[in-house]
C-alpha cells in the first residue's frame, strides 16, 4: 500500500469524523443540518474561496471564507445569502481575509426553532452568532459591512459588543426602531413586505413560497437562480418571516432598551439614491442620531448596492476602514 493511498484514507476518515460532529452538534442544539456533499456548491461564484460549516451556541452557519490577511465580516440581507456578495468579495480578499456567513434562517445555515416572541431570529441572537464564528476563526476585533438585515445585525453587533466590530458600514437601511416609530404612508407603500411578512403563520409563508416558485420558473441569471433555490424552502421562508417578526416586537424592546447607546466605532451609512432609502428618509442624519462616528453618502443604485456599484461600495468600504 503506497504512502499516497494511506494519506488519501487518512484524510477521508478525518473529513468524515469532522461531518458527523458538526452534524452530531446541530441535532443537538435542535437545528436542522444538511450534509455538505448534498449541497450545491456555490464556489464557483468564489474561485479560489473555501466552503466550511461553523457550530455557534446556536445554529449551524454556512460560510464562505477566503483571501489572507486582517479579517472583513459580510452580511447578506433578506430574502438572499452570502452569494449577494460575488461582486465586491474577491477585491477585498486580495489583502483581507473575507468572511461571507448566510445569517440563520437564510441559505444554507440552520433554522432553529421560533423559541418564545421569536427569540431566536432577534438580531442579537444573530449577532451572537456573528461574534462566535469570528472567534471560530480566531478573530476577535474586525470590521462589518451589512446589507439589508445583515445591516441591522450588524447595528445590533456594534451596540451588544463594541469591543469586536472595529468599523461598521450600513448599506441602504435606517434603524428598525426608528421605521416603526415613524410609520407613515410612504414607508407602507415603499416597504409593504414589513408589514405582510408579520402576519402569523403561515399565510406570508404560503404567499412567498408561491411567488417564489413562480419566479424560478422564470429566472436565468445565476445568481437568481441560486438566491431562489434556498428562498423558496419552506424551511427558509418560515425563518424569514421569523426575522421580520421579531424586528417587530422583541428586537423593538431591546432596541428601546438601547436607545441612549450609540455605536462608537466609525460608522459609515450608503443608501441607494434609485431606491425609496434615500427618498424617503435623511438617511444620514437619522443613523448621526445612532453613532459618534458617522459619515455617509447616496450612491447611483438602487437597494442592492453592492450588485448596482460594486467598486463603489469598495471604495467606501476601504475609505472607512482607513479611518
Amino acid at each position: 500500500m503506497s504512502h499516497s493511498t494511506d494519506f488519501d484514507r487518512r484524510e477521508l476518515l478525518k473529513r468524515a469524523a469532522a461531518l458527523a460532529t458538526v452534524t452530531a452538534g446541530a441535532a443537538a442544539s435542535g437545528t436542522a443540518q444538511v450534509a455538505a456533499q448534498t449541497e450545491p456548491d456555490t464556489l464557483r461564484f468564489f474561485p479560489g474561496f473555501k466552503h466550511d460549516k461553523v457550530q455557534t451556541s446556536g445554529a449551524t452557519i454556512n460560510v464562505v471564507k477566503g483571501g489572507d490577511g486582517p479579517p472583513l465580516l459580510l452580511i447578506h440581507g433578506a430574502p438572499q445569502s452570502h452569494v449577494s456578495w460575488h461582486l465586491v468579495a474577491p477585491h477585498f480578499a486580495k489583502d483581507r481575509t473575507v468572511i461571507m456567513p448566510d445569517l440563520r434562517g437564510y441559505g444554507d445555515s440552520s433554522k432553529p426553532a421560533d423559541g418564545e416572541n421569536h427569540a431566536n431570529y432577534s438580531k442579537r441572537a444573530m449577532a451572537l452568532d456573528m461574534i462566535e464564528l469570528m472567534h471560530h476563526y480566531g478573530f476577535d476585533r474586525f470590521p462589518v459591512v451589512g446589507h439589508d438585515r445583515g445591516g441591522r445585525v450588524g447595528h445590533r453587533m456594534a451596540l451588544d459588543h463594541p469591543a469586536k466590530v472595529t468599523h461598521l458600514t450600513v448599506l441602504d437601511i435606517v434603524p428598525t426602531y426608528y421605521l416603526y416609530t415613524h410609520v407613515t404612508i410612504e414607508f407602507i407603500q415603499a416597504y409593504f413586505h414589513w408589514f405582510n411578512n408579520v402576519r402569523p403563520a403561515p399565510g406570508p409563508e404560503n404567499e412567498i413560497k408561491a411567488a417564489n416558485e413562480a419566479a424560478k420558473t422564470r429566472a436565468t441569471d445565476p445568481i437568481q437562480i441560486e438566491w431562489l433555490r434556498t428562498a423558496s424552502d419552506p424551511a427558509n421562508i418560515h425563518a424569514m418571516c421569523e426575522d421580520y417578526r421579531a424586528g417587530a416586537s422583541i428586537d423593538l424592546q431591546h432596541d428601546k432598551a438601547d436607545l441612549d447607546k450609540k455605536v462608537t466605532c466609525p460608522l459609515s451609512t450608503l443608501w441607494g439614491e434609485r431606491g425609496p432609502m434615500g427618498r424617503i428618509y435623511d438617511v444620514l442624519a437619522i443613523w448621526k442620531e445612532r453613532g459618534t462616528k458617522v459619515t455617509g453618502k447616496g450612491l447611483p443604485g438602487g437597494h442592492n448596492l453592492m450588485i448596482d456599484v460594486p467598486d463603489q461600495v469598495i471604495a467606501e468600504v476601504k475609505a472607512l476602514l482607513k479611518a
